[in-house]
């Protein structure tokens, strides 16, 4: 019955004004529709929604993800427009300037947005694709935490 049917991302946001234009300043991103009650933004062949809450951020895992060609140039271009991605490192899952390794499969990098939603950026890895120096198999189903600093 779903299987055929498109699924989207709803995302939370405390302030919608600084949430839509941190998407536009940092990720490049231009509303598709606007409302009172969302914004919606078209990315490949799928939408997501941004909505006016006061639960923005409160998550702990990942919302969703972007799915791309070039992980590693994606987050270059990501940092130079001010995007800070996330640090990992505990038993199956380290990150390396970044970017991890899953499972052999596929590299990751995770980011916060302006209301403090988890995001990811994937890519498939194929033969040819470059590796992080150290990486380690992802055991899969855990979120991702942040590494504690003393």
């Amino acid at each position: 019955m779903l299987t055929t049917a498109p699924f989207w991302a709803t995302l939370p946001a405390t302030d919608i004004a600084r949430a839509k234009r941190w998407y536009a300043e940092k990720l490049g991103l231009t509303p598709v529709k606007e409302t009172a009650a969302w914004i919606t933004y078209r990315c490949g062949g799928t939408i997501f929604q941004l909505y006016p809450t006061s639960a923005a951020g409160s998550a702990k895992h990942t919302l969703g993800g972007f799915v791309v060609a070039d992980l590693r140039s994606t987050v270059n271009q990501l940092r130079a427009r001010g995007v800070d991605f996330e640090e990992y490192d505990f038993p199956g899952l380290k990150t390396v300037d970044g970017i991890a390794e899953l499972e052999g499969v596929e590299l990751a990098a995770w980011f916060k947005d302006s209301e403090g939603n988890l995001l990811a950026i994937g890519q498939a890895v194929t033969r040819s694709t470059p590796r992080p120096a150290a990486s380690q198999e992802h055991s899969g189903g855990r979120l991702p935490r942040r590494k504690r600093r003393s």
